[in-house]
């Protein structure tokens, strides 16, 4: 895997984690919220595992069927889609 996305991934999943911690932080303090679109939007572009971690060490949207079950699935796809790349890729 090339470095620059290896940089991107890290970054991506970094920003996505204080994400959803600043939401979970505006839910306790009833401040104006993240949009959903937006954590999931970050979770899609590459912030999933981020985003798991958030919701476990946050304990955020762990009750939501959408994120509990929508973020690993979009881990799992990512996972595949990469597998399935590098195979090809490799031929």
């Amino acid at each position: 895997m090339n470095k620059t996305v290896i940089i991107y991934i890290a970054v991506i999943n970094v920003i996505t984690f204080f994400i959803f911690g600043i939401d979970k932080w505006k839910a306790v303090h009833n401040r104006w919220r993240i949009r959903e679109a937006v954590l999931f939007g970050l979770s899609i572009i590459g912030g999933s595992v981020g985003g798991l971690l958030a919701m476990n060490t946050f304990h955020h949207k762990t009750q939501k069927p959408a994120f509990k079950y929508g973020v690993p699935v979009i881990l799992i796809l990512q996972i595949a889609i990469v597998c399935f790349l590098t195979f090809y890729l490799k031929k």
